[in-house]
């Protein structure tokens, strides 16, 4: 079976001019071995090949490391919903372990995998929930993330009770279609579109940065 390189991390982390240490590094092999060995049985992702893990996973996840940083720089807790095969995630758990990482999914054999690959990357920082996202009742996130989850106009109202007054929304999405971006009340959010550029694969990433018009979160 091909395997991931710790030399094939560490230059995707350089592509992407994220700072990182070695333990880091090897995290995110860790992370890219147990996906590919639990999806054998729990079929987690339709991506087999590690090669295309890497770049179309694992890759395409960290871009969202610095965009945290960039839209967030203040924030301390973070909770991904659908987080599913543990994308984008667990590689921010790992490259960010000054945030409190919290995931959410409804399939229990996907967070059963969530808890694993936590404690096989070793993530101090990192929680998951077994439940819908709209019954959750926690203290409020600085920023919740998504990617290839739901529409933005779900996503937003499914976890609008878990997001901080002055939080962020970051959704990752492919191609973006004129009916989802206009699925949200632009009286309500303020909302910015950033493309992606995701090491060694030519795909269409944007980053969907959605925060609460002033108006509205006084309310």
């Amino acid at each position: 079976m091909e395997k991931i390189t710790l030399e094939a991390v560490e230059a995707c982390l350089k592509s992407l001019e994220i700072t990182y240490e070695l333990s880091q590094a090897q995290a995110l092999v860790t992370f890219c071995e147990t996906l590919l060995k639990w999806n054998a049985t729990y079929n987690l992702t339709t991506i087999t090949d590690a090669s295309s893990v890497l770049t179309l996973h694992v890759a395409d996840s960290l871009t969202l490391v610095p965009k945290v940083k960039e839209f967030a720089s203040a924030a301390k807790r973070v909770l991904d919903v659908g987080s599913g095969g543990g994308l984008p995630v667990v590689p921010l758990a790992v490259m960010r372990p000054d945030l409190s990482v919290s995931a959410v999914d409804t399939v229990k054999k996907k967070a059963v995998f969530l808890r694993q690959a936590g404690v096989m990357c070793r993530l101090r920082n990192f929680t998951v929930y077994n439940d819908r996202v709209e019954k959750l009742s926690l203290s409020p996130f600085d920023v919740i993330t998504s990617r290839a989850f739901a529409s933005l106009k779900d996503m937003t109202s499914w976890t609008e009770h878990l997001l901080a007054e002055n939080g962020v929304w970051l959704a990752m999405k492919g191609k973006l279609t004129e009916d989802e971006m206009a699925g949200l009340d632009r009286q309500k959010y303020d909302v910015t579109t950033v493309p992606l550029s995701v090491p060694g694969a030519e795909v269409e990433r944007h980053l969907v940065v959605i925060r609460r018009r002033e108006s509205c979160s006084e309310e």
